[in-house]
């Protein structure tokens, strides 16, 4: 049986927390680190005012444009994606081809994207064969760190990649970074580049840093099902 905490029960515990403070002369003081005293307005004598507190959350769970910018790639896409995984620079990239469904859940506050393709990887023998790729993103905007906000998870690991973004509003792009550690103490740098070219058409960049030096390693072309 799977046991879970809504968002109106944590909002209630809070308040009935904040309450109970309030009414205690006792009790130490709130540092200045502590969210609800950096971000709730004080009552009378320094306390948090509860009904301040909830205002604000309540205030902090509403959509706005940048939910509306990931809302807008919704939809079927088909994808053609590049590898250079060849220490040979001159080496031609894999190319594999795929699709991507992007959806909206919960209200529209988080952006669930699937995906599926085939790539080629090498086998215990050494030798190229294809392997089934399934993938699974959830975005979102941050309304208290003002940031866009990811993770994602695969059947080629066991991790969650978490990284938080930017959106350049001149260019039509995203910018992600994260940290990643596909090996027990190998941890890399990486910075992903979602440009939205037209309403149809997106273009994906993934650079890694390697050594101190930024380099392209993947870069993935999203059309919109039925699109050209």
């Amino acid at each position: 049986m799977k046991t879970f905490i809504s968002l109106t029960t944590i909002l209630f515990a809070t308040l009935i927390a904040a309450s109970a403070f309030a009414q205690n002369p006792t009790a130490p003081p709130l540092t200045a680190s502590s969210p609800a005293t950096a971000a709730q307005p004080a009552a009378p004598g320094g306390q948090p005012n509860p009904q301040e507190m909830m205002k604000q959350m309540m205030e902090m769970s509403k959509l706005n444009e940048n939910h509306k910018l990931l809302a807008d790639m919704n939809g079927n896409w088909n994808y053609t994606i590049k590898f250079w995984m060849n220490p040979d620079p001159n080496a031609p990239p894999q190319q594999s081809k795929g699709t991507a469904t992007r959806k909206s859940v919960l209200g529209g506050r988080y952006f669930e994207m699937d995906v599926s393709g085939k790539m080629q990887m090498p086998g215990e023998d050494g030798k190229m064969k294809d392997i089934q790729f399934k993938g699974m993103a959830i975005e979102g905007y941050d309304n208290a760190k003002k940031k866009f906000v990811a993770s994602w998870i695969d059947n080629m690991g066991t991790g969650i990649q978490s990284s938080e973004g930017t959106y350049d509003p001149a260019t039509k792009t995203f910018t992600y970074n994260m940290e990643m550690e596909p090996m027990p103490g190998m941890k890399q740098q990486v910075r992903e580049v979602l440009k939205v070219t037209d309403k149809d058409h997106m273009m994906l960049e993934w650079y890694e840093n390697r050594g101190g030096q930024e380099k392209k390693t993947m870069e993935i072309a999203y059309t919109r099902a039925g699109k050209k």
